[in-house]
């Protein structure tokens, strides 16, 4: 069997398809065409002796072993991509630095991102994804996402950057409606802006083990959301402090029940480099950890 180490652009050409989905996509992404493409997966086919992928009109489907060399080569390969950061500490960062944020940490991160970071590195090319929706880190081609709350991905390295404190807040017009709480049961029979996760029930957890399930008629798939919503007395809202600070400070927003403690959420970096973190990677983590934390103790 002809070696794969001599198949390394056809390797490319593979894990790109995958991650795509197409070879159209995969084309684009590397400035070729899809033919050349197909090609050089049908070269790694044959090296194999198997089929990588069963292909229609319609739709590229990898075959069971198309995803096993795929779980494996995949991250071969972005080790072997980010092998030049292990023997060029010294130099600036270079590169490409694929990023995802939420839309609340983007908020108050962009302009120190844009003007401390990107300007203490001018060669190295960003790309930021400000989004609330949970991108896949490997198939999209994230270097690495920020992420707020516990992570289940298990085949992604998870870095805890700082603990966030959260809180519950409502406009001063929704509690003279409907009155303010002063417990727990009570607190539950007041209309909520509820964070929207498609087929998941929405619960609030407290330090003492106490869960509600609140209701409400506004559900919001963001934070920048659920703020506007508790803004115009839509809903009481459950927020990361540092996003409504002004707002309480400024009388906007009440703070309720602050007695009734709420666990801190974790802020996580999770990328998918199982050894050799790119310098850069480590880098943007430090940036957004000491920044954030900043925040938080002002």
């Amino acid at each position: 069997m002809t070696s794969l180490l001599s198949e390394t652009s056809n390797l490319i050409a593979f894990v790109r398809t995958v991650e795509t989905g197409s070879f159209s996509a995969a084309a684009r992404h590397m400035g070729t065409t899809p033919s050349a493409i197909s090609k050089s997966v049908a070269r790694v086919e044959k090296v194999l002796g198997t089929r990588l992928f069963l292909r229609s009109t319609r739709a590229l489907t990898l075959t069971s072993d198309g995803q096993l060399f795929f779980d494996r080569v995949a991250p071969l390969l972005r080790e072997l991509q980010t092998a030049s950061d292990v023997v060029g500490k010294e130099r600036g960062l270079t590169g490409r630095l694929k990023i995802s944020l939420p839309s609340e940490i983007a908020r108050v991160l962009m302009d120190a991102l844009l003007r401390d970071f990107a300007e203490s590195h001018p060669d190295l090319s960003m790309v930021v994804g400000v989004t609330d929706r949970f991108v896949d880190v490997i198939r999209e081609d994230y270097d690495v996402v920020f992420r707020v709350g516990q992570t289940t991905e298990s085949e992604l390295i998870a870095r805890k950057l700082c603990d966030l404190e959260m809180v519950l807040v409502a406009a001063p017009a929704l509690l003279e409606r409907h009155g303010s709480p002063t417990n727990i049961d009570d607190l539950a029979k007041l209309p909520f802006a509820k964070y929207y996760v498609p087929g998941s029930r929405y619960e609030i957890a407290f330090a003492d083990g106490s869960r509600i399930s609140p209701e409400g008629s506004i559900e919001c798939d963001s934070g920048l959301g659920l703020q506007a919503a508790a803004l115009h007395g839509r809903g009481v809202a459950y927020l990361m402090k540092f996003v409504v600070a002004e707002d309480i400070e400024a009388g906007r927003l009440i703070r309720i029940l602050p007695g009734a403690e709420l666990p801190s959420l974790p802020l996580n970096a999770l990328h998918g480099f199982s050894r050799s973190v790119p310098q850069r990677v480590r880098a943007i983590c430090d940036f957004v950890a000491k920044e954030i934390s900043a925040i938080e103790n002002c």
